[in-house]
């Protein structure tokens, strides 16, 4: 099985919108819906206009994975939209990684120097892989102004780009 990573618009809506409310509902019984997260509808004005991305990881033509940089300030990024379907997560693949390497390409390239994410205490995989990819815990109130939090979240981490190797 090859993993292919492309950049995803507006056209990948209702592929992405299956894959991460299905992961967000089903699977980890967080009560989020479609409303609270319209961006899923608005990837290129939300995610690429303001300078960050949306990717996705393809298998046999099968979005399997995403992951999306929201660029809030002139050297900021938060981290958004981390799912993997569940049969395709772990080393073998190794899907989760690939992604946030790519995410975190594009911010060397384009001078962002600091990510942030948040994430809910229950999706416990996801807060070690963050740490093993040397994110650091925050508070919440230590977040930057800017970043946009979604109520949802509880957890919260950053990363300094050019700290890591």
């Amino acid at each position: 099985m090859k993993v292919h990573i492309q950049q995803l618009n507006n056209t990948y809506s209702d592929q992405l919108i299956d894959l991460i409310l299905t992961i967000q509902q089903k699977e980890f019984n967080v009560p989020i819906t479609i409303e609270d997260q319209p961006d899923l509808k608005q990837i290129e004005s939300f995610y690429m206009e303001p300078g960050g991305n949306f990717w996705g990881a393809f298998v046999e033509g099968e979005l399997v994975g995403s992951i999306a940089l929201v660029k809030y300030d002139e050297r900021e990024g938060a981290v958004r939209k981390m799912f993997v379907k569940k049969e395709f997560r772990g080393k073998e693949l190794n899907i989760a990684q690939e992604l946030l390497e790519v995410l975190i390409s594009y911010c060397r390239e384009n001078g962002i120097d600091a990510i942030y994410l948040g994430t809910v205490n229950v999706l416990k995989a996801a807060m070690r892989f963050y740490e093993r990819n040397h994110f650091l815990q925050v508070e919440k109130e230590n977040l930057p102004n800017l970043f946009p939090l979604m109520n949802a979240d509880n957890v919260f981490y950053s990363l300094h780009i050019n700290q890591t190797v």
